[in-house]
């Protein structure tokens, strides 16, 4: 993937590359950047195939050194500064990385993740070396990112990214959403998130300028997409639900013309929301996952005709609906969704069993990924997400799914944010939501809206939904609320 920097800096030399909060790097001075790291990870005796984890926020170190690490041959293995410590040691162990890359002090860093001191270094003591590019050519077919899923239950689990399915998948997406030479990429989407860690890559396929700003507090979203005059928003729902509270008493629209959203799905009442504060943006769901990147992109604006899908396969890519058995079903039936193509990665990190069950070879179709969602498809290809296995449960005799009952809750006039959580062993159904209203108001109106199976029997209202480092619901963390609820 170093060879896309390499060609965005023969082209545009002189073009911002990345912002962060302390500057920026051009394209020309962020390719020599990472020949430095790679420099600098030679001598210390980085070979390819080694693991580097990096511990970095999202910001120009960090894509200095995911590029250094890269044209050096090795692995990066991005993991969010915000990652626990039990999760932290899990994540070393299994990757077993010969060196960490990350700020501050180095004895706190090694004592977090489990690692001597020495093998801990700063991107500066990196940048420090000198010298040339020694790095042998790197294969397409080798891998260049473990990146750990984002899953909001269980343990984290790596997927193997080698470089030719990572640059099929970033080559593919970009051809969809038309980054360009004039955009201003304003991005808070942590980099170890696939969805973060990819806007560096379509950026150095477009020209576009990435301003990455982790560090940003709520309140100065907007404000700073003013100042940077962004034209392209990545979002997840959390962050979206952010914006659409700031866009209350801060009125001022920056020229923002495209917001993509992923992660989990847009509501109509927050896609609503988006066009009202940015009147000249198209929105654009998209559906993916770590296991492929991206499986489906709308066309902008698509959800206005189609409401609920999440768009179209990417080109040379192929998603269809099967049933228990495997087979497909009919358009519009619900079932598993299945996907193939070059950008289905190569499994799972030393866990044979688990690729075996998900990752399954075709003869000329190439890989074929089980990906454990369900949906369906319309008679024109679109899909349409359901939900996880564990989304979908049936209630006093009606089948139904979490999303759709999300989606009604965030119709309700003040609420910001909701999420609902599958009924227990006790059978309740129970709501969280941010809202001003009262919990009984709240239910009141849902079941003005939907059918009675439906409707939650218990409302709790919270100042904020827990998310996980990717901004996504935390739902390991509501049901530890709903254990402990009276």
């Amino acid at each position: 993937m170093h060879d896309v920097l390499d060609l965005a800096a023969r082209l545009w030399p002189g073009r911002l590359a990345v912002r962060d909060g302390s500057g920026a790097d051009t394209y020309a001075e962020l390719a020599d950047a990472s020949r430095a790291v790679a420099a600098g990870l030679a001598r210390r005796g980085i070979r390819a195939g080694d693991r580097v984890l990096l511990r970095l926020p999202g910001g120009r170190d960090f894509a200095r050194v995911l590029y250094g690490v890269m044209r050096a041959g090795a692995v990066v293995v991005p993991v969010g500064t915000t990652v626990g410590e039990h999760h932290l040691r899990w994540m070393r162990r299994d990757a077993e990385p010969r060196l960490v890359v990350a700020l501050g002090d180095p004895a706190r860093t090694a004592e977090a993740v489990g690692v001597p001191a020495t093998d801990v270094v700063s991107p500066a003591e990196l940048l420090a070396q000198c010298g040339p590019d020694t790095g042998a050519p790197v294969p397409g077919d080798a891998v260049a990112m473990l990146l750990y899923t984002s899953g909001s239950t269980g343990m984290p689990r790596a997927v193997v990214c080698p470089h030719d399915r990572v640059r099929f998948a970033a080559e593919a997406i970009q051809a969809r959403l038309g980054y360009n030479e004039a955009d201003v990429v304003l991005s808070r989407v942590p980099v170890a998130f696939d969805y973060g860690l990819y806007q560096l890559f379509l950026c150095a396929l477009s020209g576009a300028q990435l301003v990455l700003r982790p560090d940003l507090v709520d309140a100065s979203m907007l404000r700073e997409a003013r100042t940077v005059a962004a034209t392209v928003l990545p979002l997840v729902p959390s962050l979206a639900a952010i914006l659409l509270r700031l866009a209350r008493r801060d009125t001022g629209a920056p020229p923002v013309r495209l917001v993509t959203n992923t992660g989990a799905a847009l509501s109509a009442a927050h896609a609503s929301g988006l066009r009202r504060i940015f009147p000249d943006a198209r929105i654009v769901p998209m559906y993916g996952m770590t296991e492929c990147k991206r499986i489906t992109i709308a066309e902008p604006d698509e959800d206005l005709r189609f409401p609920g899908t999440v768009g179209r396969p990417l080109d040379g890519t192929e998603v269809s609906v099967v049933d228990a058995s495997g087979h497909p079903v009919a358009p519009g039936v619900t079932g598993e969704i299945v996907v193939t193509g070059p950008h289905v990665m190569a499994g799972y990190w030393r866990s044979p069993e688990a690729t075996a069950g998900r990752f399954h070879q075709r003869a000329q179709e190439g890989v074929m990924l089980r990906t454990g969602d369900y949906g369906r498809l319309d008679e024109g290809g679109r899909l349409y997400f359901a939900g996880r296995r564990d989304d979908i449960f049936k209630r006093r005799g009606v089948r139904m799914n979490t999303h759709e009952i999300e989606a009604v809750l965030l119709d309700v006039p003040e609420v910001s944010a909701a999420a609902v959580v599958p009924p227990g062993e006790d059978g309740t159904l129970t709501a969280y939501v941010v809202s001003d209203r009262e919990a009984t108001e709240v239910l009141a109106d849902v079941a003005s809206r939907i059918e009675p199976a439906k409707v939650p029997d218990r409302c709790v209202v919270l100042p904020r939904l827990p998310t996980t480092a990717n901004g996504k619901v935390d739902r390991d963390a509501l049901r530890a609320l709903e254990a402990v609820a009276p």
